[in-house]
């Protein structure tokens, strides 16, 4: 099957964890407000206040953990929904790293732009390595590293992870990287998700209040369906591009992540999938 209609197949089939994307994102958001608005006056409301972001946060890893195994048409055998979960806190750590590291840069453009302009040559400062130019540079160099290049690594990863836990099929995710067909869609699914929304509030709206009040919550919830659209549509599509296993199947030994002993056979010997060594005196 190819690719597209793999895609459109997969969305197909997990269109029930698709719809709970979009529904029951914006409700755990709408309850992570709530949240900050209960009080602490008492010990049960203490304890509610500490349960609540416990809970919030194993509902929201368990909806993108389901949604990538759906995708993958995984079914339950190899890991927990529970665990795949959980092992998406590992990426999500990381990519925080990457962020604050491009936040450091991002508060250092400027500076080094004024370097880079001071070291090129007299014309090349004033035509083409100006200050602006460089500052321009260093921006889109930093917003690339941040919605393509990071989330083309991690993203992979996150969805193998949510399927197979820590066992991670180190080949099947590197392929999954160096296709070309992968780092197009990355770039397509930030460019609609992520630099389109940015430019919806460009403009300070006008009108009556009434109509502002409008502009903005139709431009907000423009945001949102266009964000949650690209990233179901990464999902599916580096699910379309990876593959499936058949249910039951694991991935092959030497891609796992956990190695085990070459020799080791099952523990009926008389099964005829044991490893079989000749005599001394046949060699």
């Amino acid at each position: 099957m190819s690719h597209p209609r793999s895609f459109l197949s997969l969305l197909a089939h997990a269109r029930l964890w698709v719809a709970l994307q979009f529904l029951l994102t914006p409700a755990l958001i709408a309850a992570g407000l709530a949240w900050t608005r209960l009080p602490d006056k008492n010990l049960w409301q203490v304890a509610l206040s500490l349960l609540i972001p416990l809970l919030l946060a194993i509902s929201f890893l368990e909806l993108q953990a389901g949604t990538m195994r759906t995708l993958t048409d995984d079914d339950g055998r190899r890991v927990k929904l529970v665990w795949g979960a959980v092992t998406l806190v590992v990426w999500i750590a990381l990519a925080w790293l990457g962020w604050a590291a491009l936040d450091w840069c991002d508060d250092h453009i400027y500076l080094w732009a004024g370097y880079l302009n001071s070291e090129a040559g007299a014309h090349s400062r004033a035509t083409i390595f100006t200050y602006n130019h460089f500052v321009t540079w260093l921006t889109w160099a930093e917003w690339l590293l941040r919605w393509i290049a990071i989330p083309a690594k991690l993203i992979p990863a996150a969805a193998a992870s949510a399927q197979w836990g820590l066992r991670l099929p180190i080949r099947r995710i590197f392929r999954l990287i160096c296709n070309w067909k992968w780092w197009p869609a990355v770039a397509l699914a930030a460019l609609i998700g992520v630099w389109l929304p940015s430019h919806f509030f460009d403009k300070p709206p006008a009108g009556s209040v009434s109509a502002q009040e409008w502009h903005v919550i139709l431009k907000l919830a423009g945001a949102y369906l266009l964000a949650m659209a690209s990233w179901v549509f990464i999902l599916a599509w580096q699910a379309a591009l990876a593959g499936k296993l058949r249910p039951g199947q694991e991935p092959p030994s030497e891609e796992e992540l956990v190695g085990a002993p070459v020799l080791i056979g099952p523990p009926d010997r008389e099964l005829k999938d044991r490893a079989s060594i000749p005599p001394e005196d046949s060699l």
